[in-house]
């Protein structure tokens, strides 16, 4: 039996991210799950998608802490989140 070589890519979701729809949706989706970790993941997901620095710098937090506060294991204080939503040029609604 001739074992083929099967070739994978790491997958990065913030490559895919490419307009202002592709992120709405991509949150929306995590926000409908309500997991604090995964949500504060995929807004540093988004933030990446974006460029860390460019956020950081619009933000006023360090680039190092944003990478902490929204990975899998962060938990950002809200005032860190509602930062990066603004830096991101994004508005939360609550809709009933």
């Amino acid at each position: 039996m001739i074992k083929s070589k099967l070739k994978t890519t790491k997958w990065d979701s913030a490559s895919y991210l490419k307009t202002g729809k592709d992120i709405a949706e991509y949150l929306d989706a995590v926000l409908e799950d309500g997991d604090p970790a995964l949500i504060a993941h995929a807004l540093g997901v988004v933030s990446r998608s974006k460029g860390m620095s460019a956020i950081a710098a619009k933000s006023g937090l360090g680039r190092e802490s944003l990478y902490k506060a929204l990975s899998r294991q962060g938990n950002p204080e809200l005032a860190t989140f509602l930062k990066v939503v603004k830096a991101l040029g994004l508005k939360l609604r609550i809709a009933a």
